[in-house]
């Protein structure tokens, strides 16, 4: 096999990505064997040994103990919808990151105060060091870990309010837009950008992915008046879901 200018080892992993991809290889068959790899492309050792590796990295084979590395099941993407604010009424967090209307799920969730860091002051137009209210949630479809979310509220402006812990109190709950508007704060605008990243350790255990997996990471800020009153990181895993925007037309 000649491979031209790009680096032998990723000509192999493409030629069996494109396998697994057209069902040449498909799901839980065992990967060819770096001596096999080897022998079939003309290449060295290292080479094979890096191919695997490349394909291990995106997520495409795993390693069983004992057994070798096989071809993974490969899910059908599934849509997280996010259409900004909601419409009034309460909507729940989770209803807020689903704004499907048939979107069903549980979540967990807990609490702390916290001092802010650099990166969360700054995103807060707070000092670090400032306390903030720190929510971390757990969403699950159907039993199924599929979105984190941590979010921060500064506490100069939550606390000592009904609205202080955001699953409790009167308004525990509700979205941010129903709990600001609860101590007069209206909120106004909304920004999201989103990237990706390998997961990081607790993400993929929390998520039941395995390492080297990328997730999707939006960052999600509210405003009101043009100070931010909550941001949030919400962390989703890529292969298993597709982050789909509902943007109203003005």
């Amino acid at each position: 096999m000649t491979f031209g200018e790009q680096p032998a080892y990723l000509r192999v992993a493409g030629d069996l990505r494109k396998k697994i991809a057209d069902g040449s290889l498909p799901p839980h068959t065992r990967l060819p064997s770096q001596a096999r790899i080897r022998e079939e492309y003309g290449v060295s050792d290292t080479v094979a040994l890096e191919a695997r590796k490349v394909l291990m990295a995106e997520g495409l084979v795993e390693g069983r103990s004992g057994s070798g590395t096989y071809v993974r099941e490969r899910p059908v993407p599934r849509r997280v919808a996010r259409s900004g604010f909601r419409p009034s009424g309460g909507a729940t967090p989770f209803r807020q990151e689903q704004a499907d209307a048939a979107a069903r799920g549980t979540w967990e969730s807990r609490s702390e105060q916290v001092e802010a860091s650099g990166c969360v002051a700054e995103r807060l137009d707070i000092r670090p060091g400032d306390r903030v209210m720190c929510t971390m949630y757990t969403f699950r479809d159907a039993g199924e870990a599929m979105m984190l979310s941590t979010s921060w509220e500064p506490l100069a402006l939550t606390g000592r309010t009904p609205v202080m812990l955001p699953e409790e109190g009167p308004l525990g709950g509700m979205g941010v837009v129903e709990r600001m508007a609860a101590i007069d704060v209206v909120v106004d605008n909304v920004t999201e950008e989103v990237g990706a990243r390998p997961g990081l350790a607790d993400e993929l255990l929390a998520l039941g992915g395995v390492p080297g997996h990328v997730v999707l990471v939006v960052q999600r800020t509210y405003y009101a008046s043009g100070r931010p009153v909550e941001t949030a990181d919400v962390v989703v895993p890529a292969d298993r879901y597709r982050v789909a925007y509902h943007l109203p037309v003005k």
